[in-house]
């Protein structure tokens, strides 16, 4: 068994074409990303789901997908800097953080609950009710506000203070 270091090294896809593929992933799921509701990607923010799964797809190709593993890592880098060019520009500029994240819903008023707004998120009662639960609070009418926040978790605000 021989070991071509040469081949294993060597790009034989153009770097601008790998560079293209990488900011068209990063970029489409993105916006995918925000368009599904909050909660489809769990506890994470959708740009840190989006690096997280790309990353993964990137290194699996260069293994095996791209003919070299020079080729694998131009596309994470690609993805890396992708990644810090939105979360600088989101940080910097509060529009692009507005295209990237969603703003936190609303599912509970005074202790009434918005089901509209429960609908818009796919959320049930039952599953609201857990939450609040979950929070130590025993029922819906002591929540002031409830919240579905930008990266799916929902947040209370209680009329009662905490001791």
């Amino acid at each position: 068994m021989k070991l071509n270091l040469t081949e294993l090294f060597a790009i034989s896809t153009p770097i601008l074409e790998l560079i293209l593929r990488g900011s068209l992933l990063y970029l489409g799921i993105l916006f995918l990303l925000r368009i599904l509701p909050r909660r489809t990607g769990g506890e994470m923010a959708p740009m840190d789901l989006l690096f997280i799964v790309l990353i993964a797809e990137a290194a699996t190709h260069s293994l095996g997908g791209y003919s070299s593993v020079t080729e694998g890592f131009v596309v994470i880098l690609t993805l890396m800097a992708w990644n810090t060019i939105v979360n600088s520009l989101s940080y910097h500029l509060p529009f692009v953080e507005k295209l990237v994240s969603s703003p936190p819903l609303q599912v509970i008023k005074d202790g009434k609950l918005l089901r509209r707004n429960m609908r818009r998120e796919f959320l049930t009662e039952e599953e609201l009710l857990e939450h609040v639960r979950r929070e130590g609070i025993e029922d819906v009418k002591d929540i002031k506000s409830a919240y579905v926040e930008g990266d799916g978790q929902i947040s209370f605000i209680s009329t009662k203070e905490k001791k």
